[in-house]
């Protein structure tokens, strides 16, 4: 090989030794850039989350409660880290309405159904699901928040005897207290139809969580012997093998193996677990709050009252109840029955002017011609429940007769309290001249209607001598013995005659009459008037926490009137 060739050959090598090398580097130099790429990205998110957590300790007690409590199942994360960056809480109180409205299902209506939905939610999951946590907090709790009440709901309250499925191993064993949900359809990645979740209370004391291995439940999971699958009393499986598998579950082996259900693998059921838990999807956008009108002139009288109910330490919900006597209004006849109409509007607005919620509905008295006069000394009654923020709001009420064109206004001033934490404390005291359980398909629905119950207050707080008197009062922060996981209470109920010191009539509930319940308690009840004579009355509810020594005692006046002679019935 001559010298030019050689030189050739060395040149082409060198070359090439040049551009592997640059290749090398630039190959190193890209990994290194990745590298750092994903320790900014690292640094990145860990700063965002110190900065989250620095602007939430900052934030003011009121709206740090609704971020922790009232929406903290229901916020996203881009919208709670873009609320803990807002800078007054000017922007902050925008920020929740139209958190609202964007939930809001009925864009074009004062009303937002959502928002009322969810805190009925709440106050439901308060009343059922407490276990010495308050009910929003456990897992029954959160899902009913996020999804609402399910389908279907196969409940074992005392567990007991249960029969495997034979995807299971079949065979027979006894469980702790457990539920399972089923939800037709969800709406959200990684959910859709036939969705099951499974609770499991292994304590017995009430706290159900939400599990992913349908064995958790199986009271004799692990004692020898008990409990057997077929295959296990046949001797043909070792009890022994449940606890060797791989899928996070110690379900036996059916004849197919291992097995959780159609479609439910450990990857299919972490799925479930991570999709159940993420905030729902926001269906609605932005919109504009709708304007006001004003209504000055006060033809009709009419009476109004509202109420107090604790849903969250920082949500109260407020019952607005309207009533018109049925002699204020004027009727037109139409093929023999008299008929009136009403249209009311309500506005709650801050101090600033700001408005936080306006309602309004067509209310109507329709009576044969013939019964009108007899009519006259009824009333119509109407009532809307606000979930409002403690606070101090101006209520204003207007009422138009339709055929008269006559107009009533009521402005009063409207200070919802705030219920503390650490305090024994109640509602307002309701008494009602309907007092009934609703059916488990109406709970939460329609007017007058407080979790399960149907309350229709007398806004007179005047009954007659052949009536009974509902009563209606919630307690709440009791405290919950750590051992029991129950609270330990005294009620008394105590009504006096006006001017005199001794109670004429006085009874208490006995422990085991009380009502089931965890930090808050609900106290319906009934007293008969036929032992009192007719004239004016205080009744009062004193309630003791025997754990604390704390005692409360809610009261309010009423008054007992004879029957009128030829008196009208109802309302």
């Amino acid at each position: 090989m001559d010298r030019s060739v050689r030189t050739f050959l060395l040149s082409l090598l060198a070359g090439a030794l040049t551009l592997a090398s640059v290749g090398y580097a630039r190959a190193a130099q890209e990994q290194d850039q990745q590298q750092d790429q994903k320790s900014q990205s690292r640094k990145a998110s860990k700063t965002k989350q110190r900065s989250d957590n620095q602007l939430k300790k900052e934030l003011e007690s009121p709206y740090k409660k609704w971020l922790d409590e009232d929406v903290i199942y229901i916020i996203s994360p881009e919208e709670r880290h873009s609320f803990l960056n807002l800078a007054t809480n000017e922007e902050r109180e925008q920020f929740i309405e139209a958190f609202w409205q964007r939930r809001n299902p009925d864009p074009d209506s004062p009303e937002n159904t959502f928002k009322e939905e969810h805190y009925r939610r709440i106050a439901y999951a308060n009343e059922h699901f407490p276990s010495g946590i308050p009910g929003w907090k456990t897992d029954r709790g959160k899902i009913y928040i996020m999804w609402g009440p399910a389908d279907e709901v196969d409940a074992h309250p005392t567990g007991g005897n249960w029969d495997r499925p034979m995807d299971q191993g079949g065979g027979s064993t006894t469980t702790y207290p457990w539920e399972t949900w089923r939800y037709r359809h969800l709406e959200g990645e990684g959910l859709g139809e036939n969705v099951e979740l499974e609770f499991v209370d292994p304590t017995s004391t009430g706290e159900y969580h939400l599990t992913m291995d349908p064995s958790e439940k199986d009271a004799l999971l692990r004692v020898p012997g008990a409990g057997l699958t077929m295959a296990e009393s046949m001797g043909m499986a070792d009890k022994s093998s449940r606890f060797s598998g791989t899928d996070g579950t110690n379900v036996a082996a059916g004849p197919g193996g291992r097995s959780y259900g159609q479609g439910q693998d450990e990857f299919s059921r972490i799925e479930l677990m991570a999709s159940i838990m993420r905030p729902p999807p926001v269906k609605f956008k932005d919109l504009e709050a709708l304007s006001t009108s004003r209504l000055v002139r006060d033809q009709v009288k009419f009476q109004y009252r509202f109420d107090f109910l604790r849903i969250t330490s920082d949500t109260v919900l407020v019952p607005i109840t309207v009533q018109i006597p049925v002699r204020q209004l004027s009727f037109q006849e139409k093929d023999g029955v008299d008929s009136a109409s009403m249209n009311m509007f309500a506005r709650i607005t801050t101090l600033s002017g700001r408005v936080v919620q306006t309602f309004e509905d067509t209310l109507r008295a329709d009576f044969p011609v013939a019964l009108l006069q007899k009519s006259l000394g009824t009333s119509r009654i109407y009532q809307k429940a606000v979930p409002l923020s403690p606070g101090l709001y101006r209520l204003d009420i207007v009422i138009k007769d339709v055929n008269s064109g006559n107009v009533g206004v009521e402005n009063t001033r409207l200070a919802v309290p705030r219920f503390q934490d650490d305090q024994l404390s109640s509602s307002s005291l309701i008494l009602a001249d309907d007092l009934q359980k609703v059916s488990s398909k109406d709970i939460g629905l329609g007017q007058f209607v407080l979790g399960d119950v149907k309350v229709r207050p007398r806004l007179d707080q005047t009954f007659a001598v052949d009536d009974s008197i509902g009563i209606f009062l919630q307690v709440y922060n009791l405290k919950v013995d750590d051992k029991t996981h129950k609270p330990d209470t005294s009620v008394e109920y105590r009504v006096t005659r006006d001017k005199e010191t001794e109670p004429t009539l006085k009874f208490s509930i006995p422990a085991d009459k009380q009502p089931q319940h965890g930090e808050e308690m609900t106290l319906e009840s009934r007293i008969t008037l036929t032992s009192l004579p007719p004239g004016k009355y205080q009744l009062a509810i004193a309630v003791t926490d025997n754990l604390t020594k704390q005692t409360i005692t809610p009261t309010t006046d009423f008054t007992v009137k004879p029957v009128p002679a030829g008196a009208p019935q109802g309302r």
